[in-house]
């Protein structure tokens, strides 16, 4: 019967948690963890949370978010995490969505009258102040307006495997974002899958830098190593001057992060002396071959790419650890799930076919929260999750994705894949960054643009990257427009979306006119 509360497998005198501050960091035990996860979801049952509560939490990474996020879950509530620097539209778009019951916000933001708590009122949601009181040695749940809470209270609750312990959204880039309810089986079966998938024991000591309100850094960097009976470094956010200090200074021994993250890292000089890398895990995005060569060269680490979606509770897919291959360009192969490409049909496809990547597994969710299309369309009979994305298998059964089939580009009816230009683009020596994407055209239909961001004091042209990418591949995949920028529209997250890249090029250029 795993939940988020039995699958936590730390011994009780073992770190947990430590939080880096000056002077001195917050080291927690498994055994402070479970006392005081146990504490706040006391504090919330006689606030009244109960079976199937929205607790939307709006906290930076934190032990406070910890604490929070696993009370909520265990007293059969669901968490919602959100990113603590949204605006007020944008929280009450979030917490009108889900009903959200009450809202955890940071010490201050009452009086502040912040955007959360805006937000909160204006929905009728209760609104209490989260923080971290070292004197009494707990995190406070400081409750200031009970909302439609009041009067209400429940007893201590017990959640089942198949509570909805998460609800997350999707990014919704091309229409309305939808809700992703997550239970306890879901998410326990992927803690498994990636323990698994790096061989994680209690020896292992991951640095978080990815935020907690998003599916990557909840599953991978901190549901997977309790699982575990590992530990974490939890910074309030990533920050490359302090990343490795914190790495070496708090025994780390691994990381996850966003290729956007790995990039940052490479621009800074390299911690001297090295520190010991198990491995380093990449995600949320496609990593190139160039940054994942560069990655193991610079930092003597195995570097292991992995695929995953907030509907499948994160990972899907991923490299293995050596002596097992690893391939720059490919996700790796199923881990816990069973992987299939499928034609439109549903049919599926001989291995070096191109077609949709669907999965199959305990960790998937049964359907998005009340979207009887989306559920229709995302499913095949045999219950297979359709993700969305094009890719195929190559000769060892490792996963390639060619792109999401949104985001084929249709020049004049030649499907060109996005990510491989990507890849091309960014072996070129004065190349940082590369987005490709379609853009309108009269004769082809579509076209190719292509958004650059050049190493710190290089300088290039529009004609000569062409030139240079006619030599790498064929005529029809050079891009049309070259469009230049300092600065990749990215989400919160690091992650790079098309679409927004190619409006903001498009639309800077249309200004320039």
């Amino acid at each position: 019967m795993a939940t988020l509360q039995t699958a936590i497998k730390g011994d009780p005198s073992a770190t947990a948690v430590i939080v880096p501050s000056r002077p001195h960091a917050l080291t927690v035990t498994y055994s402070s963890l479970a006392s005081q996860v146990s504490r706040f979801q006391q504090q919330l049952a006689s606030l009244g949370i109960t079976t199937a509560s929205p607790v939307s939490i709006a906290l930076p990474n934190s032990w406070e978010f910890i604490v929070a996020f696993l009370a909520a879950s265990w007293q059969r509530g669901i968490a919602a995490p959100l990113n603590p620097a949204y605006k007020q539209d944008e929280f009450e778009f979030y917490i009108e969505d889900v009903q959200s019951d009450l809202v955890l916000v940071p010490q201050g933001a009452w009086n502040a009258k912040a955007a959360s708590v805006r937000a909160a009122q204006k929905f009728g949601s209760a609104v209490a102040e989260c923080y971290w009181d070292g004197k009494r040695g707990e995190v406070v749940l400081d409750v200031k307006h009970k909302g439609k809470l009041q009067g209400k209270r429940e007893k201590v609750l017990r959640a089942q495997p198949d509570d909805v312990a998460l609800i997350l959204h999707t990014s919704g880039t091309t229409s309305r974002p939808k809700v992703v309810p997550l239970t306890h089986r879901n998410l326990t079966r992927t803690m498994g899958n990636i323990r698994d998938t790096y061989q994680l024991t209690p020896r292992d000591r991951t640095m978080l830098v990815m935020p907690l309100f998003h599916v990557h850094g909840l599953l991978a960097a901190l549901l997977a190593p309790l699982h575990t009976g590992g530990s974490m470094v939890v910074p309030a956010k990533f920050s490359a001057t302090d990343f490795w200090r914190d790495f070496t200074t708090h025994k780390a021994n691994w990381y996850t992060a966003v290729p956007t993250i790995h990039q940052i890292l490479l621009r800074n000089p390299p911690p001297e002396p090295r520190p010991q890398i198990r491995f380093i895990r990449s995600c949320s995005s496609p990593l190139s071959p160039t940054v994942f060569h560069q990655l193991e060269k610079t930092y003597n680490a195995p570097v292991l790419e992995a695929y995953a979606m907030t509907e499948a509770a994160h990972q899907m897919t991923s490299n293995p650890l050596p002596p097992a291959k690893r391939k720059p360009g490919s996700v790796g192969i199923g881990q816990g799930v069973e992987v299939k490409i499928l034609d439109g049909q549903g049919a599926e496809l001989a291995q070096g076919k191109e077609g949709e990547i669907c999965v199959r597994g305990e960790n998937v969710t049964n359907g998005y929260l009340n979207n009887p299309s989306a559920n229709a369309s995302s499913y095949t009979t045999e219950g297979f999750f359709r993700t969305g994305d094009q890719g195929k298998l190559d000769e060892d059964g490792y996963v390639i994705i060619t792109g999401r089939i949104k985001e084929l580009i249709n020049k004049g009816g030649e499907k060109i894949s996005p990510i491989e230009l990507d890849n091309v683009l960014t072996r070129h020596a004065q190349v940082a960054e590369a987005v490709s994407f379609a853009i309108p055209d009269e004769v082809y239909g579509q076209d190719i643009g292509v958004a650059v961001v050049l190493k710190s004091g290089e300088q290039l042209d529009a004609a000569t990257l062409k030139g240079w990418v006619a030599e790498k591949v064929a005529k029809f995949k050079v891009p049309k427009n070259v469009y230049f920028t300092e600065i990749m529209p990215k989400t919160a997250t690091g992650k790079i979306q098309r679409r927004i890249v190619a409006e903001t090029m498009m639309k800077a250029s249309k200004a320039k006119l």
